[in-house]
């Protein structure tokens, strides 16, 4: 099947958010991208999309079956994963945006994310593996040195190495505060690590020669809290200046196994616990990143890029969850007309039927919103990269610190519903493994908890984001500049603009009263339904933008886009009212209710 008529994600669609909504080929103006063009980028779509048939979709399955295994201290997995990576690696697609001087194809943010939404969706779990090392890769040049560069970034944008994010403890889960894993000075940068690591995607494994470990720990004699957290390079083995390498003494000591995400290592892994002493000495080499103390920053880094990568992941499963609903709606016979008034006439397809659409209406409004807007703030990323005033530098990363919690979130818990509703539409067929979009639930089922859960960030959004930045007024003044242009396009447009415009003007009005309100608690219990708010006017402006691009034009694929913004702004955009005027009671439910009442 080629990339038209994928069950994977929408080329079509796809093309319309990348090239009539974004605009992306004007990047080619500028100097950063001016060697590329609109074919060269039609050309790393269609290799990203023929990859992910190929290699990655013909594996998703069995990377359900096949979990990874831990046998006399090495962690197996499904031998499909290595196949898969290497083809990857070879595309030269791990490289797609990096610089041409350490050997990237120096593509745009936004197109690259495009070729990982084909792969996400064609295999979550296999495509974790490599976007955890171009985090980490992303990371290391940032704030590592030229030396780090060389022996990790080359080999993991290679796709001989690959990499983790090592920040939870069993005792310490998203309070980073209370890590307790110690870092022992050594030599220069060199430092002796010793604790305990879990919930680590791709801890171990035997697909690459190294595993690249970005680990937060606390040096000792440093400060408590997150402001006494440094960053450390430990790789699985240790180079030797060409000779044999040797064993760090990284161990993986357990596996966790998911209801869904199966296929990715999920690994406890210990540090410094002896089993290997490198040198003869005890503890886990770690190599400290930029200075001490400041690990968490660096962190952060490597965990907003993931952020936008979970809402990605999000997307495509619901994504293609919702294109295989759609193709089995289209064949499955069932049922007759609600105007039939006998039983002669034949049954029809059940997309025929009104609630079969209503539903499939829902997945779609929720899938290409979330498509839009994480290709949106992919090139929010591409405008900060070329962007030489300062302040349009700032303003690119006050509109990202905003909108990260949101993409990551909203699309976690809606592009989750879209699947819900393709079971749904698949009858008792979607609750069996005949079929695969029970396994894409459960598979997304991890997204709302991944990089930080739904209350996380919602406290970051608004205690942090809102109340002491100026994302959501930068946030806010776009949003109201889309409604002035669709009130002078006329026709349906005006309509979607002030219903959107009356909820800017109350959750701006909403916002002023959170700001103002002297006790913080009552403001920030209600930080969740707060998230869904502002995320829906996000989606909802996003979906007024894809409207004004398809006004005047003509053909099925621009009636679905309007009459999918139809559904979201009758369906789900009143919901943002009442939920409004929850958010201004300051209601203190939740607050109230004693432990032992439950």
């Amino acid at each position: 099947m080629n990339s038209r008529g994928s069950l994977l994600i929408s080329r079509r669609d796809l093309e319309f958010v990348l090239f009539e909504f974004l605009r992306v080929d004007e990047l080619t103006r500028t100097e950063r991208y001016e060697q590329h063009s609109r074919a060269t980028f039609d050309a790393i779509l269609d290799l990203s999309a023929d990859i992910a048939e190929q290699h990655f979709a013909s594996h998703n399955q069995s990377n359900d079956t096949i979990e990874p295994k831990l046998v006399d201290g090495v962690v197996e997995v499904n031998p499909d994963i290595k196949k898969a990576l290497k083809v990857l690696s070879r595309s030269g697609l791990m490289a797609a945006t990096f610089d041409e001087e350490v050997g990237g194809l120096q593509l745009p943010e936004t197109i690259a994310g495009a070729c990982w939404m084909w792969l996400l969706a064609a295999n979550s779990t296999t495509t974790a593996y490599p976007m955890l090392a171009l985090g980490g890769a992303n990371l290391l040049l940032a704030h590592g040195t030229p030396d780090d560069a060389r022996e990790f970034v080359d080999p993991m944008i290679e796709g001989r190495f690959l990499g983790t994010m090592c920040l939870s403890e069993p005792q310490a889960g998203s309070s980073l505060g209370a890590i307790r894993t110690r870092a022992v000075p050594d030599e220069g940068r060199v430092h002796r690590l010793f604790g305990q690591k879990m919930w680590i995607s791709g801890g171990d494994h035997n697909l690459t020669e190294n595993i690249v470990h970005l680990v937060l720990a606390r040096i000792d004699g440093g400060p408590e809290g997150s402001k006494g957290l440094s960053l450390f390079i430990v790789p699985k083995t240790l180079s030797d200046n060409g000779h044999d390498a040797q064993r760090n003494d990284v161990v993986c000591v357990g596996l966790n196994h998911k209801m869904g995400f199966r296929g990715t290592s999920n690994a406890v892994l210990s540090f410094g616990d002896g089993e290997y002493q490198p040198d003869g000495r005890p503890g886990a080499v770690g190599y400290l990143v930029g200075e001490a103390g400041r690990g968490l920053s660096y962190m952060f880094h490597m965990m907003n890029e993931s952020r936008i990568g979970v809402g990605a992941c999000a997307t495509a499963l619901g994504y293609t969850g919702y294109l295989h609903a759609l193709d089995y709606a289209r064949t499955r016979e069932q049922g007759r007309r609600l105007t039939d008034d006998g039983d002669d006439e034949a049954e029809i397809p059940i997309i025929e039927h009104p609630d079969v659409k209503r539903m499939l209406l829902a997945q779609k409004s929720y899938v290409e919103g979330a498509l839009a807007l994480n290709m949106y703030c992919r090139m929010l990323l591409d405008e900060r990269r070329t962007a030489v005033d300062p302040d349009e530098v700032a303003e690119k990363n006050s509109l990202l610190g905003i909108l990260t919690p949101i993409v990551k979130s909203w699309s976690a818990q809606w592009c989750l519903i879209a699947n819900d509703l393709a079971i749904q539409v698949h009858g008792g067929y979607g609750y069996t493994r005949d079929y695969p979009v029970e396994q894409f639930y459960r598979d997304n089922r991890l997204n709302p908890i991944h990089e930080g859960t739904h209350g996380v960030q919602a406290l970051d959004l608004l205690g942090r984001k809102v109340f002491q930045g100026d994302g959501f007024d930068l946030l806010m003044s776009r949003v109201r500049a889309t409604i002035d242009r669709a009130a002078a396009a006329g026709s349906e447009c005006v309509e979607f603009a002030e219903q959107l415009a009356e909820y800017v003007e109350r959750i701006e009005a909403c916002t002023a009263l959170l700001r103002r309100c002297r006790d913080k608690e009552a403001a920030l219990a209600n930080a969740t339904p707060y998230l869904e708010v502002l995320g829906h006017i996000v989606i909802g402006w996003i979906w007024l933008e894809q409207v004004l691009c398809a006004d005047g034009r003509t053909g099925d694929f621009y009636e679905g886009k309007r009459q999918a913004a139809r559904y979201f702004y009758s369906y789900e955009m009143p919901t943002v009212s009442y939920r409004i005027g929850f958010l201004e009671s300051l209601d203190r439910t939740t607050i109230e209710m004693a432990v032992e009442w439950f």
